[in-house]
């Protein structure tokens, strides 16, 4: 997606947003603006994944990771053009990936029974364990950044990280399903 797409996107979500009772404090904001800005080049480098990887399956690339996780989140048939789109990536990149994954066993085409036409996307056994063992390793590096934090605080840092995140969701990546046309109403934001 480009960043005028997303651009048009933010602003029409940011502008259709119901408001809230009460606003946040600014500085509330600066700091989890801090944070996120932290947190992003922890993200981009991707740590974990990396780490997981390298532990589990040196030949794997993080975009293998990525395949591997959003056929898990999509709902209904898992195809190349829906990896793809929840990726958000190109298609053929999808593809490209896909292909590599089935060349190494951790993936397998099969028909979809709704259309035999169709060419689904399916883990194959290696491909649950593959991901079972990152997901583990994941996990225990987490722990280890939260080991000493008090359990009734981790309890709610779990249940507002969950709210915030499904929030981002909410304004970002809803709107995303909607129609170009909706998209090209909607004013540019300032750079």
């Amino acid at each position: 997606m480009g960043f005028d797409m997303f651009a048009n996107m933010t602003s029409k979500s940011l502008l259709s947003r119901k408001p809230a009772a009460a606003s946040p404090s600014p500085e509330d904001v600066a700091r989890v603006s801090e944070m996120l800005g932290r947190m992003r080049i922890l993200i981009g480098r991707r740590i974990i994944g990396r780490t997981a990887i390298a532990n589990i399956a040196p030949g794997l690339e993080i975009s293998h990771l990525d395949v591997l996780d959003v056929m898990r989140r999509i709902e209904g048939e898992v195809t190349v053009g829906a990896i793809a789109e929840a990726m958000r990536i190109d298609p053929s990149r999808g593809s490209r990936l896909v292909a590599d994954l089935v060349a190494r066993g951790i993936l397998r085409r099969d028909a979809s029974q709704a259309d035999g036409r169709r060419s689904l996307v399916v883990r194959t056994e290696l491909g649950d364990s593959l991901l079972a063992e990152i997901r583990s390793v994941k996990r225990s590096l987490l722990a280890r950044v939260l080991e000493d934090w008090p359990e009734d605080e981790l309890h709610t840092f779990s249940l507002l990280f969950e709210k915030f995140v499904s929030s981002y969701e909410e304004i970002f990546v809803a709107p995303e399903k909607s129609s170009d046309d909706e998209l090209s109403e909607a004013p540019r934001p300032m750079p």
